[in-house]
């Protein structure tokens, strides 16, 4: 556990008392704090776990490391957003570790090497039915498995991976590489029945006898808006256009496409029209770039591919093949407000991506479970709706959605529904603090920056949906592992124990770390000043009694 902190401004001297002779006014002691990847991660990696694994070239106990917490490293190190890397303290000096990168290496290694996942616990005898096989159902079903507990997830699609299949294009997350991951995920012992589409919730729990449910149908009925037309141009959702590519029949779009939205679903929408053949494809949105709820280097891709983006712009009208635009502009609060200024534009298409809701409405005879005005579902703290037994997450419970924060989810419901079956009542436990840059004693150093992965040419890739991007070979990813700071937490660099003038660190061997003599130490923080990643700290010490 963590010390209690106190002011590390100053290294502290011995000071004398009268009749007493020197005394100590502080002790160094090893801590283990929290290194801000691991904080930033929605789905609980501990990230800098397996990167040490990592850096030492101990790929499958990275592996294991990394799949305590998430069953899917290949999808992840392919769609995750990785806020990890936005969290990463090595940013301030050249550049975040490419943690997404390694994950991608390890999760491609382990499915191109068979490994399995780690055993189930022993049977608790409960049952759990999971509804819904996109990323929240897997990983709940998955840790749900490991605790012992006997799972089925029911799915309505033709192949489980819920959006991970239907909604994210195969350029971004290859179906094979999803696949492997499910795949695995079944050979613990979980069942997958697709193509069952749950309408009655209460009566299927009753008659498979199951003990709890989890709800995780995702978000997959794209909103719609009013648009006034007459004759017009093909109008289709963002959602249904992915989902049909996906299963092999792609609409026809005609050569000029408007997408409507900004966010990453849109982007993803004018890409694929691209790829369908669209010679003319435009992204409309009503604000402006800073605005837009896509990540900037979704964005940045599209435009290299050929998408032209209309910020500040809106739909007014569609009449045949023409669309009446209005120019926006935004008030001091960032929001957009019409300006009265018009324009026509061609389209043969136009493909809404203005949001998505869940299509939660089999669940409305099921006594307690509350929704919000879009159709999400309710939770408490533990995940548990208002109707005990049945606990939901992921897209459905309208938080940031995405495949990684829908794993966290699955993650945390499977330990809330495990400790709600025992009958166990669990207290939430503290976290250690987190170590900012400025708590780090890095030493002079060359720059290391950090390796990137090979990216198909625009032209290329905008012609199929290949994959876009390539993962890191072994030894980058080895020298990505090794830029990690270790930020809060040993690595056992032996600066400690070289630096102390009292000889009073012990050295314990390999991954047994250290120990303080403290009758030989004279508090002089000298260990604590040459530790780089702050995995020591300096306590008051107790009061001496005469």
């Amino acid at each position: 556990m963590a010390a209690e902190h106190a002011d590390f401004t100053s290294p502290v001297d011995l000071v004398a008392e009268p009749g007493t002779g020197p005394v100590r006014e502080r002790r160094p002691v090893y801590v283990d704090l929290l290194p801000p990847c691991n904080q930033a991660c929605p789905s609980g990696e501990n990230i800098q776990a397996w990167l040490a694994h990592a850096r030492a070239g101990r790929h499958r106990d990275a592996w294991h490391a990394l799949v305590r917490d998430n069953p899917l490293p290949a999808v992840h190190g392919r769609v995750c957003y990785h806020p990890c890397e936005t969290g990463c303290n090595r940013r301030e000096v050249d550049g975040a570790v490419s943690i997404h990168a390694v994950e991608r290496f390890l999760g491609d290694l382990a499915a191109s090497a068979g490994w399995p996942l780690p055993g189930a616990a022993s049977p608790s005898g409960k049952r759990v039915l999971v509804v819904g096989a996109g990323p929240s159902g897997l990983s709940a079903a998955y840790h749900l498995a490991c605790l012992g507990h006997d799972v089925e997830i029911r799915d309505a699609g033709r192949l489980p991976g819920g959006m991970m299949h239907f909604g994210i294009p195969a350029y971004r997350l290859p179906r094979e590489d999803l696949h492997k991951e499910i795949r695995r995920i079944e050979a613990m012992g979980v069942r997958i029945v697709s193509e069952h589409r749950v309408e009655d919730l209460l009566a299927e729990r009753e008659a498979g006898r199951f003990d709890a449910v989890f709800l995780a149908i995702g978000a997959g009925v794209g909103k719609h808006i009013d648009i006034p037309a007459r004759d017009a141009a093909r109008v289709l959702d963002a959602v249904s256009l992915l989902h049909d590519v996906t299963a092999g029949e792609p609409p026809v779009l005609g050569r000029r496409v408007v997408v409507y939205g900004g966010g990453n679903t849109a982007m993803d929408a004018a890409r694929t029209a691209k790829r369908l053949g669209a010679e003319e494809t435009l992204i409309v949105y009503r604000r402006d770039r800073a605005h837009m709820p896509a990540r900037a280097f979704e964005a940045d891709e599209a435009v290299e591919e050929g998408i032209r983006i209309r910020w500040l712009t809106t739909i007014k009208e569609a009449v045949g093949s023409e669309l009446t635009v209005e120019m926006m502009e935004l008030d001091a609060d960032g929001r957009p407000r019409p300006t009265g200024r018009f324009e026509t534009l061609q389209a043969d298409a136009i493909v809404l991506a203005v949001g998505q809701e869940p299509d939660s409405g089999f669940l409305r005879n099921v006594p307690g479970i509350a929704f919000g005005a879009d159709g999400s579902v309710r939770v408490g703290p533990d995940m548990m709706t208002g109707c005990a037994g049945i606990f939901a997450g992921g897209d459905m419970i309208a938080e940031e959605r995405t495949v990684t924060v829908s794993v966290g989810h699955g993650k945390k419901a499977a330990r809330h529904i495990d400790t709600w079956l025992r009958g166990r009542s669990e207290p939430a436990s503290a976290k250690h603090p987190v170590v900012s840059f400025g708590m780090l004693h890095l030493p002079i150093y060359s720059d290391a920056e950090r390796r990137e992965q090979a990216v198909r040419p625009p032209a290329a890739r905008a012609a199929d949906f290949a994959e876009v991007v390539s993962g890191l070979r072994e030894r980058d990813a080895i020298y990505e592992a090794q830029r990690c700071y270790s930020c809060g937490n040993c690595f056992e660099c032996d600066q400690c124990y070289a630096a102390c003038p009292e000889q009073a660190i012990d050295k314990l061997g390999t991954g047994l770390r250290y120990r303080f003599r403290y009758e030989r130490c004279t508090g002089c923080a000298v260990c604590f000043e040459a530790c780089p990643c702050h995995a020591i700290e300096m306590i008051p010490e107790a009061p001496r009694h005469g």
